[in-house]
């Protein structure tokens, strides 16, 4: 299918693209901003991997990722003298990394300390400070309000808290059919071999509860995702995102579910590894999707509720946690480097003894890179992100 029968596809089945019966037109010059929200709190640590610290290997027995060793593709990449890449995003994100339009930004995130997936996702959402909390009115709906004539979108099921205010923002999901996680056949089967032997009842008894207990856990990431789309649905999607964004659209919103591994979280194979394979491949598959010419006027920030915890827990996995890395893409962006005020990485920097502290505040991150992208004046940039200190790390 060429982009013309695309659009002429997706123009049929996806009304909500349309409001009023007005396609918009997207201002030939003004930059193009992508929000994409990990849901579940995703693992900074092990994808932004404080390789110099041996605190990081202390504290991760059986999830910590190796040094950079030449030759071993599952050791991480060393990006400088003391923080590496994950190879699971390795050969997705690092050409962009090689070309100076990745930057990473740790230590980032709220002053929120609940460590509640619904509380935190809120606060980003609704860009205001501390504990205040307009539901009706999110940043992204002000910043369209502010910049006017900018046409948004959110690649989502229904209109997501950030674009509330901003009047009638069309919406579509990317997600597919859902599918059962959890089939009890199995357990069924393993049941039945027991059947007639002493073990029977313990049998039974053990594959109800591995059954309850994966229930419980799939229940919490599912209500943790707020329904978002998968890293897989996303890599998959990543081109289509684009193919709107590029003619129609200036700023966007996806949210993208799954990060909430507390269990079996795995290293360098292994879930998180897996959904950070998904991602990488679908933020290059939107980056080649714009062309060129429209990466080179195009921001993504990647961000996510929080951080996990900075030790592994005992089931293999992470835990809630506090200060997270930021992602920050473009074909201008002043990339590679890792911006920001950072700490050395040890166990008398964790927050609480548990988490990386919050150093850059996410909405004075974020105010002074809009401020710049848009030449947005201090009255604007105060109804985006009321009360912020806006600080600018001159990535773009």
């Amino acid at each position: 299918m060429d982009r013309r029968q695309f659009l002429l596809a997706l123009a049929a089945t996806a009304p909500a693209l349309t409001l009023g019966g007005k396609v918009f037109a997207a201002p030939a010059s003004s930059p193009r901003f992508l929000l994409v929200f990990l849901r579940g709190g995703y693992d900074a640590n092990n994808l932004l991997v404080p390789y110099s610290s041996d605190f990081y290997y202390e504290s991760r027995a059986t999830i910590a990722l190796a040094r950079p060793t030449a030759g071993d593709p599952k050791s991480v990449r060393a990006l400088d003298a003391n923080w590496g890449l994950a190879p699971a995003v390795a050969q997705s994100m690092g050409p962009l990394w090689d070309q100076r339009q990745l930057a990473f930004i740790p230590f980032a995130g709220t002053d929120d300390l609940s460590r509640s997936h619904f509380e935190t996702q809120d606060n980003i959402e609704s860009g205001e400070s501390g504990d205040a909390r307009d539901y009706g009115s999110g940043f992204m709906g002000r910043l369209s309000t502010v910049l006017r004539g900018i046409p948004p979108i959110a690649f989502t099921d229904a209109l997501p808290l950030s674009f509330r205010g901003a009047g009638d923002v069309p919406n579509i999901s990317l997600k597919g059919d859902s599918k059962a996680v959890f089939d009890d056949r199995q357990s069924k089967i393993l049941a039945g071999m027991y059947q007639g032997t002493p073990l029977q009842a313990a049998a039974t008894d053990g594959l109800q509860l591995r059954q309850q207990v994966a229930q419980d856990l799939q229940s919490e990431m599912v209500a943790a995702s707020r329904g978002a789309v998968n890293a897989r649905g996303f890599a998959q999607q990543g081109q289509r995102m684009a193919t709107l964004m590029r003619d129609r659209y200036r700023l966007g919103f996806v949210d993208v579910g799954g990060w909430d591994t507390h269990v079996n979280q795995g290293g360098a194979d292994g879930q998180l590894a897996n959904n950070l394979d998904n991602l990488g491949q679908g933020l290059a598959a939107f980056a080649e999707g714009l062309g060129e010419a429209e990466w080179n006027n195009t921001v993504v920030v990647v961000v996510s509720e929080f951080g996990r915890t900075f030790r592994e827990n005992g089931n293999k996995g992470t835990d809630h946690g506090h200060g997270t890395t930021y992602w920050v893409l473009g074909g201008k962006v002043h990339g590679g480097r890792i911006a920001g005020q950072q700490v050395a990485v040890n166990a008398h920097s964790l927050l609480q003894n548990r988490d990386y502290p919050v150093l850059n505040n996410y909405r004075d991150v974020l105010g002074g890179m809009l401020r710049r992208m848009y030449a947005l004046s201090d009255t604007d940039l105060a109804r985006v992100f009321p009360g912020a200190k806006p600080r600018d790390l001159h990535l773009v």
